[in-house]
């Protein structure tokens, strides 16, 4: 398992374990939204018996008894007749009434309560949606006790989503600090790893040039080719040197004619390949575009290289230039005859890690991404990929130019 799967199966794995969490906490606290409920309902019972008594009976000290079992039972309550009349309400608004009052001297010397029979209307039909009623027969009369569930219980039951939420914005918040500090020390980690292979390489560099050098006037050989093909891969060295040199600082972008840029690296790279891998360059030759080269001959290496490697015995590899005039975007598309990539995995190869060789380290692509997009404020997706019959990358380059008279390279 590559180092990117067993990430992404801890993540899943932690993922499940706070599913679990919040699933127990959710159910742990309806179960107990369930009990209170039954205990408001019983609550409601004891409201709507004490009623009846109140009604039916004229004992004085049984009365007392029986209101301070009522005063006792705060649940919301609305009592109607069967013909749907208000008779008695209980722990709604106090400043209300569904009685009528129609004379003004009727509320001297008290606080006036409004009259207000939408409000009571309201009330009823929202407690008709959440219980049955409690049905009551006073001196003859069939009263229906209607109630609604207490402020307690009400906030009981958007309690736990309230605070899985904070939980929620509490970790995000932690791991975007944790990601953020982390992938810093990871950047510093690789940016003086970067510098110091760079210096590294710096002094067996220039030996070997000194030395290439020492055989050219030793065996007058100026013109031999094998010589020649040393000299170039000694550059190529002072090149891969020079890249990482420029790692964790801004690079400086000029403005270069993209098809000759390619064009340079193809004619360097398809030499020292199979020759039973061929090689197309096409497209408009005119398309400008800011690039910094050393460090966009890495990501051409990078691609290319992952063509070759997806192709199994014969094959083509097809780099196509085009451009967007009105966007002042450019295209880049290298496409290969590989084995294809299944689609689920169009974003994954991006990421750090993931391979399909046995010995390969999953960096090509992850740092490919990392210097269009960092490095040259572009863009890098797959395009299309087929299994079995190949894929086709895409960049994307800003601040196009098509200038047919002057090349910058």
């Amino acid at each position: 398992m590559n180092p990117y799967q067993q990430k992404k199966r801890w993540k899943y794995s932690l993922l499940t374990f706070a599913v679990v969490i919040a699933s127990g906490s959710l159910l742990y606290t309806n179960y107990l939204v369930r009990n209170i409920a039954k205990a408001e309902r019983t609550r409601a019972q004891v409201w709507a018996m004490s009623m009846k008594q109140v009604v039916a009976s004229d004992d004085n000290d049984f009365l007392n008894y029986v209101f301070a079992v009522r005063d006792s039972s705060v649940v919301p309550a609305l009592v109607t007749d069967e013909r749907g009349d208000f008779q008695l309400q209980r722990g709604l608004d106090s400043t209300k009434t569904f009685i009528k009052l129609e004379a003004e001297d009727k509320t001297k010397g008290k606080a006036r309560k409004t009259y207000d029979l939408k409000y009571f209307q309201s009330e009823l039909a929202y407690m008709k949606k959440q219980h049955e009623p409690i049905k009551l027969t006073v001196l003859g009369s069939h009263w229906l006790v209607y109630y609604k569930d207490s402020d307690l219980l009400t906030q009981l039951k958007f309690f736990p989503y309230i605070q899985l939420s904070i939980i929620a914005i509490f970790l995000l918040m932690a791991y975007t600090a944790f990601s953020s500090s982390r992938k810093s020390e990871q950047d510093q980690v690789w940016v003086g790893l970067a510098k110091e292979t760079a210096h590294q390489l710096g002094t067996p560099i220039s030996s070997l040039m000194a030395w290439i050098e020492l055989m050219k006037e030793k065996f007058h050989a100026e013109e031999d080719p094998l010589i020649g093909e040393m000299e170039n891969d000694v550059k190529r060295l002072e090149i891969v040197a020079d890249r990482f040199s420029k790692i964790g600082s801004t690079p400086k972008l000029e403005d270069h004619r993209v098809y000759e840029v390619v064009k340079d690296f193809v004619d360097y790279f398809k030499v020292r390949v199979s020759k039973n891998i061929s090689f197309e360059l096409t497209g408009n030759p005119h398309l400008q575009a800011g690039v910094n080269v050393p460090l966009f001959d890495w990501v051409l290496e990078n691609l290319l290289k992952n063509a070759v490697n997806a192709i199994e015995g014969k094959g083509k590899i097809k780099v196509e230039i085009s451009g967007n005039k009105i966007k002042k975007q450019v295209f880049i598309d290298v496409t290969d005859t590989g084995k294809g990539i299944p689609r689920s995995k169009f974003d994954t190869v991006f990421q750090p890690g993931y391979t399909t060789r046995k010995r390969g380290w999953g960096l090509g692509l992850s740092l490919t991404k990392r210097m269009i997009e960092n490095y040259h404020n572009g863009q890098i997706f797959v395009r299309e990929s087929e299994l079995g019959k190949g894929t086709t990358f895409r960049i994307i380059l800003k601040n196009i130019r098509d200038d047919k008279k002057t090349a910058t390279r």
